[in-house]
């Protein structure tokens, strides 16, 4: 075959070979020596590496060695035609993007309907003039190294997923951890004084949370009670969170400031943790029970404070109006009283269980949590809070809260 072409194509296509990349390689498969020794001489001439094959079978193991850039294959030959050869490449996985050039002396549209759906890429008849030969060449060659191309970026861009997919992991492991730490942090269920009751839920909206509480023994008459509650959610506030919690510690308070008075606890705690660059604060809530008289002194720092559910009458809050932490290096928190009697039940909780909107926009709302805790009354502390995290979940038609949510009983015995 003659392969004489115009000048000004064949500059363009001598300009196409990369003068200093290494030169594309075409597996030239066609039984017909002439014909074949030609087009390889040609291509050679244009500065492609061709390598040469006189049948499908000897052809697929070039290709499977060497890897070529482009497939030139004729359809008409022995032991194996050009779809058959076609077909059994695109069964090899590391083969199935390799570009190939199926040429046919017939040009048929059934025929060539039949080589694109057996696996060839594109279609040329040997009568095409030597410049469509040669551009489609071109065409194919541009078309491997874009699909090439895209390979390698699929690789890079799974390779990337599988390393953020690990690394996402051990971030989740140490969150995990994390939280586990925060968790243990939190008092231990049962009765932090002879003659009392504690139980508490506690559900971060995330994987660690903000709003954290303790019970510990002053001595042994007395117990210091809070519960704080983070700007925000998740890691930041936690971190934040710990570090309240170890300012809140007994042994810390009471070497700083001598008692746990509630109103000196908030005061040096409001200086400690000011407001911070970003507008993070605090809001907490702070209490000393007398055990043995019930006598309970407490105060408040922007938080919504506790509610007291006694043996008769309905619950009531304990609350107080006062600004946050850190909004006022020199505010000062007044101290409030109440003494429980037998039976009676303090709850501490963070405004998380109850700022619960339902499905139309409707909040929950405070009302709604201490009817709960009234009609709580014939079961076991345990049993109240559960409900009051069932409801809320039942309002909002969703497992999970949209900020943290904590809630944790005491009782007296009765």
């Amino acid at each position: 075959m003659d392969l004489k072409m115009p000048q000004p194509l064949l500059s363009v296509l001598d300009s196409s070979a990369p003068a200093c990349a290494s030169p594309a390689t075409i597996l030239l498969v066609e039984d017909e020596p002439v014909t074949r020794t030609s087009m390889a001489a040609r291509l050679t001439r244009l500065g492609y590496r061709v390598l040469e094959a006189g049948n499908g079978r000897v052809a697929l193991e070039v290709a499977g060695r060497e890897r070529p850039d482009l497939i030139i294959v004729d359809w008409m030959m022995p032991e194996m035609d050009g779809p058959t050869f076609c077909e059994t490449l695109r069964r090899d996985p590391t083969m199935k993007s390799s570009h190939v050039l199926l040429m046919t002396s017939q040009d048929q549209p059934a025929q060539i309907a039949e080589g694109l759906v057996r696996g060839a890429d594109d279609f040329l008849s040997k009568s095409a003039s030597k410049q469509e030969i040669m551009a489609r060449v071109l065409a194919g060659l541009r078309t491997g190294r874009l699909v090439r191309e895209l390979e390698v970026t699929s690789a890079q861009l799974e390779s990337s997923m599988l390393q953020l997919e690990a690394k996402q992991a051990e971030m989740d492991a140490d969150l995990q951890s994390a939280a586990s730490f925060v968790r243990s942090l939190l008092p231990r269920q049962g009765n932090p004084a002879q003659g009392v009751t504690l139980a508490w839920e506690y559900q971060p909206s995330l994987t660690l949370g903000g709003d954290l509480f303790d019970v510990m023994a002053i001595d042994a008459n007395h117990l210091g009670l809070y519960i704080l509650d983070a700007s925000g959610h998740g890691l930041a506030a936690a971190l934040r969170s710990a570090s309240l919690m170890t300012f809140l510690r007994v042994e810390n308070i009471l070497q700083m400031l001598g008692s746990y008075d509630p109103e000196q606890v908030l005061f040096e705690a409001n200086r400690r943790f000011p407001l911070s660059a970003d507008g993070e604060y605090f809001t907490l809530w702070v209490g000393q029970l007398h055990v043995p008289t019930g006598r309970l002194t407490y105060a408040a720092a922007g938080h919504s404070g506790a509610l007291l559910s006694p043996v008769q009458g309905p619950s009531r809050w304990l609350t107080q109006a006062s600004l946050p932490l850190g909004f006022d290096p020199s505010a000062q928190f007044a101290s409030s009283r109440v003494v429980l009697q037998s039976a009676d039940r303090l709850f501490m909780l963070s405004d998380g269980i109850y700022d619960v909107p339902s499905p139309t926009g409707e909040f929950w709302g405070r009302g709604r949590f201490q009817a709960v805790i009234d009609a709580g009354r014939a079961r076991s502390l345990c049993a109240t809070i559960e409900a009051c995290f069932s409801q809320a979940r039942g309002w909002q038609q969703a497992p999970h809260f949209p900020d943290d949510a904590a809630v944790m009983g005491l009782e007296l015995a009765g």
